[in-house]
């Protein structure tokens, strides 16, 4: 079954951290963030977001930024500058999968490759525990977020992103 080899894929990478963890299952119609959140009874403010970037140059570049929920990322400054290149946005749909092997929505930032940098906003780091995507749909992560430090390539950015306004007020 799918959920079982997503399951073991997860726990093979988490269990070498050394850090506590919690898988917790969910179901794939309501991976999105503010659906998980409602449907499940966690915080918006405890929900992290794997966000896959691209810098437009040549070649193209890309990085993988670690968000709280309600917070945007800046990728037209921080996220362009720290890729070094003149334009940068969201990667799309296509480039996370081929990128990660991941769909948007169960992003996670455990098991990517080895050369992709791994951005987390310092806010992250303040939570006393952050739930993130499994990579499927199907599955979350619940730890502490030193969690996050334990992976290779990772820097904890302070400015990463900020809290997103009020609807409507764009």
């Amino acid at each position: 079954m799918e959920i079982d080899g997503d399951r073991a894929r997860l726990d093979s990478i988490l269990s070498g951290l050394g850090v506590a963890y919690e898988l917790f299952p969910c179901d794939p119609a309501l991976a999105d963030t503010a659906q998980f959140c409602a449907a499940y009874g966690f915080a918006l403010d405890e929900s992290a977001n794997t966000i896959v970037v691209v810098g437009k140059s040549e070649p193209r570049v890309y990085a993988a930024c670690v968000v709280l929920a309600p917070h945007r990322l800046d990728v037209n400054r921080t996220v362009r500058n720290r890729l070094g290149s003149r334009k940068a946005s969201f990667a799309s749909a296509d480039e996370t999968r081929d990128l990660t092997g991941m769909a948007i929505g169960g992003v996670t930032p455990f098991g990517l490759p080895p050369d992709l940098p791994i951005w987390v906003d310092a806010a992250v780091m303040a939570q006393p525990r952050v739930v993130l995507g499994g990579g499927s749909r199907s599955w979350k992560v619940i730890a502490s977020p030193s969690i996050l430090l334990a992976l290779p390539n990772v820097a904890v950015v302070e400015g990463l992103a900020g809290a997103a306004p009020p609807p409507g007020s764009d």
